[in-house]
């Protein structure tokens, strides 16, 4: 146990950025990335809102692949917020931030990746069980879905609160690493094997299912062929699936193949050089996720194009209002101008008179 009196909870992150990395941001590039950055952040959101939205309010996708579809986005949503928060607390502003805030500015990072890895894995579960029944849809009821999810947050949220728990290197500098100046180069090695272990595991269960489809349809198309192509769908669910978590694959592995080198202190790679392009690899991962449903289903694509029509045009009750006001004010201008003319024609009598 270190000596509480050696530990450096009370700096500020100038400290450790002094210890262990220079990486300064003149204004020029910061206010570059944090302009485009804000584009894609603000895409992000919408779209993996408008996902969530889609699911909730589609009555064809009440089934368990689309509740953890839209924990998926959820997920996403939640990348977003840590984008947005990590564009305006980075550079000069990030060496003024407390422990405290850092620790909460990367487990934003953290447990939203956390969630997306742990969601892609349920999925691939979900479809493994769905595919090898031939169905559509699994059997699972709604009671283990959302037990599922909040399953995935728990593990996502407690990922993410791992180094402020006391797993960092506030109190041995000499254990810092490079990338993230209080994250122990342990807790690098630990989270990127963990996570890199995780997707030899999805890219197998995929696999597995490839091999079995491929078996299923070759034994059964000579026999069933009309049969076999209403059976299709469960096929493009899983199309759907490969290509999300074959985009995440892409987007995510180099960055864990750089913290697993900065765990394992390797002085001669220059890992900063790659810090902010593997980060806009991270941000792209959560712009393509969206995309990914609607080309790749065409139902859901549908029903994102309605919503945005809802949210452009209105909602039919607000048409209807704004046209029965427009109907009652033009229909109200001929009384009022046939008042006008009365009331000018009374005042000429009374000036006769007198």
């Amino acid at each position: 146990m270190a000596n509480q009196n050696n530990c450096h909870y009370e700096e500020k992150m100038a400290f450790f950025y002094k210890n262990q990395s220079n990486d300064d941001w003149d204004g020029t590039k910061l206010i570059i990335v944090q302009c485009f950055g804000s584009v894609f952040c603000i895409f992000i959101l919408v779209s993996n809102a408008m996902v969530i939205a889609a699911v909730i309010t589609n009555k064809r996708f009440h089934y368990p692949f689309y509740y953890l579809l839209a924990n998926l986005a959820a997920s996403d949503f939640l990348a977003g917020i840590a984008y947005v928060y990590l564009m305006f607390n980075t550079g000069k502003v990030s060496k003024e931030l407390t422990v405290q805030l850092y620790f909460f500015r990367q487990g934003l990072l953290d447990t939203s990746l956390s969630a997306s890895l742990a969601n892609l894995l349920v999925i691939a579960l979900e479809r493994y069980i769905s595919v090898m029944k031939w169905k559509v849809h699994s059997n699972l009821t709604k009671r283990r879905v959302t037990f599922l999810i909040v399953l995935v947050w728990a593990i996502s949220i407690f990922m993410g609160a791992v180094p402020s728990l006391g797993w960092n290197c506030i109190c041995y500098l000499e254990l810092c690493s490079t990338l993230a100046p209080i994250f122990s180069r342990s807790y690098l090695i630990f989270w990127s094997v963990s996570n890199l272990v995780v997707f030899l595991v999805m890219v197998a269960i995929y696999m597995r299912i490839y091999l079995y489809v491929k078996r299923k349809t070759s034994v059964l198309s000579p026999h069933t062929s009309g049969s076999i192509n209403r059976k299709r769908t469960p096929i493009k669910l899983v199309k759907t699936v490969m290509t999300v978590l074959g985009a995440f694959v892409i987007c995510w592995t180099p960055g864990l193949v750089v913290l697993l080198l900065d765990g394992l202190n390797c002085e001669n790679c220059q890992l900063l050089v790659f810090k902010r392009w593997l980060l806009l690899l991270a941000v792209l991962n959560s712009v393509m996720n969206p995309i990914i449903y609607s080309y790749k289903d065409e139902e859901m694509w549908l029903t994102l194009r309605n919503l945005l029509r809802c949210v452009c045009n209105g909602t039919r009750r607000q048409r209807s209002s704004r046209a029965n006001t427009r109907a009652l004010s033009s229909s109200q201008e001929p009384s009022t101008s046939l008042r006008l003319s009365e009331e000018k024609k009374g005042s000429v009598k009374e000036m006769v008179k007198a």
